[in-house]
């Protein structure tokens, strides 16, 4: 868990981690999330000299947003969990409920690698793959919450299975748990990772850049159905398989202008707000549900967890 005290123009004032807990149990897990909010609460008191006004909590699985409910998250065991009234009855304080790519996405579209873009896509590559569609300073969470799965496109029709249900989805080929798997059968050490595909890739490995460019091409696919879709002015891509920086962005970039054919290239970037944009994102959620209570701006920081 990452949590954090934001201001209310982004500002990242206070920053904490700890364990979910996830070993103890669902339930644990949500008593620690309330814990760790109370203590961030106290922080504010005691540095800033009153408590936060509002709380922003960011979560992964489907999240119903309009209710307040964690429907379900696989990673944390969790069902139906009232996570919003649990917050607001040990706070005491306005609370909203995100979901964790999609509020990352708020963050990186409002002050990160998409400032001032009117329309954006997020896409962060990680153990998953993820999206996030901005829309005016907003993301779009579809009519279900459903919106921006872009991982479950699927790129390969008849490939390898994902635990969606589905053959051939994108994050099957193109997620850092991906290159992961395959980077590690291709040069037979078990423990060989993403990162060290590109590493492999940079000092010129044959092998890591078969690898490398299967996955390139993979989310080329994905990126041009969805620019076909949405039209975004900018595509940001964070994550753990970003951070190989030009050794995929070069590729990548050309091999997306390759795709593209009638749509409009967009500009193609970096994530610029790293591990920090899911805590800056549920700040800013946290925000925004004051503004429209019609609630005074406060000098007081806001209360995150995420």
């Amino acid at each position: 868990m990452k949590a954090a005290l934001v201001g209310v123009d982004g500002t990242l004032l206070h920053r904490a981690r700890r364990s979910t807990g996830r070993e103890r149990g669902p339930d644990s897990v949500v008593a620690d999330i309330l814990d760790f909010a109370a203590d961030l609460r106290a922080h504010g008191i005691e540095h800033y000299g009153e408590p936060a006004r509002a709380a922003g909590v960011a979560v992964p699985g489907i999240i119903d947003e309009a209710e307040g409910v964690a429907v379900y998250s696989a990673n944390l065991g969790w069902r139906d969990v009232p996570l919003r009234a649990r917050l607001t009855e040990r706070l005491g304080v306005p609370v909203a409920l995100g979901h964790d790519v999609r509020a990352g996405g708020l963050a990186e579209g409002r002050i990160g690698a998409g400032r001032g873009t009117d329309r954006f896509l997020f896409v962060p590559l990680g153990t998953g793959i993820a999206g996030a569609i901005g829309i005016d300073g907003r993301v779009e969470a579809g009519a279900h919450g459903f919106a921006g799965e872009i991982g479950h496109i699927v790129v390969r029709p008849g490939g390898a299975p994902c635990p969606c249900g589905q053959r051939g989805c994108l994050e099957r080929f193109a997620s850092a748990s991906a290159v992961s798997e395959a980077w590690a059968a291709a040069c037979g050490d078990p423990g060989a990772d993403a990162a060290d595909c590109a590493e492999a890739v940079a000092a010129g490995d044959a092998r890591a850049r078969a690898v490398w460019q299967e996955a390139v091409d993979a989310l080329a696919d994905g990126l041009v159905t969805a620019l076909t879709l949405l039209d975004p002015r900018t595509l940001i891509i964070g994550g753990g398989l970003a951070e190989a920086g030009e050794t995929l962005f070069t590729p990548l970039r050309e091999a997306v202008r390759r795709r593209v054919t009638f749509q409009k290239l967009p500009s193609l970037v970096p994530a610029a707000l790293g591990d920090t944009a899911g805590c800056l994102g549920a700040g800013l959620l946290a925000w925004d549900l004051l503004e429209t209570a019609g609630s005074p701006a406060p000098s007081a920081p806001s209360e995150v967890t995420a």
